[in-house]
């Protein structure tokens, strides 16, 4: 596991939590938001992943 792996799902979550709590408190803006936080999160893991993916690639050869 790598930073960016680790750094994606902190971020992911952060943004499940923002999306949410704009949920409950009517605030569009706090949604939107959320939401934004989750892609970037899935985006920056999947980056992890890949690099990770290289790198057992590269230590198998």
């Amino acid at each position: 596991m790598n930073k960016d792996q680790v750094k994606g799902a902190a971020k992911d979550i952060a943004g499940k939590v923002q999306q949410e709590v704009g949920e409950l408190t009517g605030d569009k803006e706090q949604q939107a938001k959320g939401l934004a936080k989750q892609a970037e999160g899935k985006i920056q893991k999947g980056f992890g992943d890949a690099k990770e993916a290289v790198k057992d690639a590269a230590d198998k050869l």
